[in-house]
């Protein structure tokens, strides 16, 4: 019992005291039970698979050398300093630090994270891109590099300040982040930089991806009021079409940024607003060393309310064709387009769904689906597996990646049929 007035004894902290009571409870456990105690908990600890044996000796050797320590220094050594040093003897610990589970991962991913909008960094990027190329040489499967970067970006931190740069930054991260499947790949390579690894996708799909990101991002930061118009342009560049080699697709998918960069905003002197042109898929996917055609002017297209009825599935898929051949850089002699003219073109072009998830569920008790095929700004064509009476009005509530549901009201005005027995309906918005 301390004298009065004596200093009392300085408290352990928590994780001594624990290791202390654990002494004393080990104390009064026969050899086997102390045995399968401990197995556990060196598991806990270390991430070891000891054997009961050895972990009842490692615990006996822990006291010894407590004791031993204590005598040495003439006070008392904390339990945990011991069993450090006897796991290291050991050999159990190749590099002597002790560390929570659940900090070493967070330290992981921190060094392999943009702090900022929580994107993979660029030093991630290098060795996940190598990767990737690795397993589409393996498969044969094509795999879409997309870079991207933010137009007009200075001018909002010139005028906004950094915080607002900051919070724009964040919202083309989100965007992102939302437009993704599981096995794609995000990252911040740059100040305003960006790149999308996309496995499995095609210069198509990866475009029209692409488009819909600029799209969904301008939304998403219109109420910031900036009074700048920041935009996200892009490049594609595509395994093994454009290259087999990391830096050769990198090369081609900054050109093609570029060049689109200058297509969409060179022509006004404050780089502020996007020309309203039909993007030409093969000017975009022309090769580096191709000299820079001026865009041309979007070609009259009718409305989809106003499809004409006599156009085939034929006509649809090989159109669908030569734009796939036109982005990979591939010439095809193909019969020519219909000789339509109607005298309100089309305000955006149809965005193909092929290749992602997106479906529309019909009716007002939602139990029936069908398949998303594309989209359009007039309409959208379902695919049905199966032929059943079509209202002339039909309620829907559309799934599409990247946007959250749409309730909408459809009017069909075509339906064919496909090779493989289903059936296509083509619809157009009604307000």
């Amino acid at each position: 019992m301390p004298s009065p007035g004596a200093p009392a004894p300085p408290r352990l902290p928590i994780e001594d005291s624990y290791l202390e009571l654990l002494a004393d409870t080990l104390e009064s456990l026969d050899i086997p039970a102390r045995g399968q105690f401990l197995q556990r908990y060196f598991r806990t600890i270390t991430h070891l698979d000891l054997r009961e044996t050895q972990c009842v000796q490692l615990w006996d050797e822990m006291l010894t050398r407590r004791r031993e320590l204590s005598e040495h220094v003439g006070r008392q050594i904390s339990l945990k300093t011991a069993l450090m040093d006897v796991l290291t003897s050991a050999g159990l610990f190749r590099v002597p630090i002790l560390i929570e589970y659940d900090e070493l991962k967070k330290l992981q991913l921190n060094a392999v994270t943009d702090p900022l909008t929580g994107l993979y960094n660029r030093r991630l990027f290098s060795e996940a891109f190598e990767k990737e190329l690795n397993r589409a040489r393996r498969y044969g499967q094509p795999l879409s590099l997309v870079i991207l970067d933010l137009h007009r970006f200075k001018e909002v931190n010139d005028k906004h300040g950094h915080p607002r740069g900051d919070e724009v930054l964040r919202a083309a991260a989100a965007t992102l982040k939302k437009a993704l499947r599981t096995s794609d790949s995000a990252f911040r390579i740059g100040g305003d930089e960006f790149a999308l690894l996309l496995p499995q996708t095609d210069p198509a799909q990866a475009l029209a991806l692409s488009r819909r990101i600029g799209t969904v991002f301008a939304e998403s930061i219109a109420h910031f009021q900036m009074g700048v118009s920041v935009s996200m342009d892009h490049g594609v560049a595509t395994f093994p079409q454009d290259g087999d080699q990391a830096d050769q697709l990198i090369h081609i998918a900054d050109e093609r940024l570029y060049r689109l960069k200058h297509a969409n905003h060179g022509k006004t002197p404050s780089g502020g607003s996007r020309t309203e042109i039909v993007s030409n898929p093969a000017q975009e996917a022309a090769s580096p060393s191709a000299p820079e055609q001026q865009p041309s002017a979007p070609r009259p297209i009718p409305f989809e309310s106003k499809r004409p009825a006599e156009k085939s599935e034929t006509s649809i898929a090989a159109a669908a064709s030569t734009t796939a051949s036109e982005i990979s850089g591939t010439q095809v002699l193909s019969a020519p387009p219909p000789a339509h003219v109607y005298s309100v073109p089309r305000k955006a072009e149809r965005v193909s769904m092929t290749g992602t998830n997106a479906y529309a569920v019909l009716g007002e008790k939602g139990v029936r689906r069908a398949r998303v095929l594309d989209l359009g700004f007039g309409g959208v064509a379902l695919e049905l597996e199966s032929q059943e009476e079509v209202p002339e009005s039909i309620l829907a509530v559309l799934h599409v990646p990247i946007l959250p549901p749409v309730r909408v009201n459809l009017k069909p005005v075509w339906t064919q049929r496909t090779s493989q027995g289903a059936y296509r309906i083509g619809c157009a918005f009604v307000s």
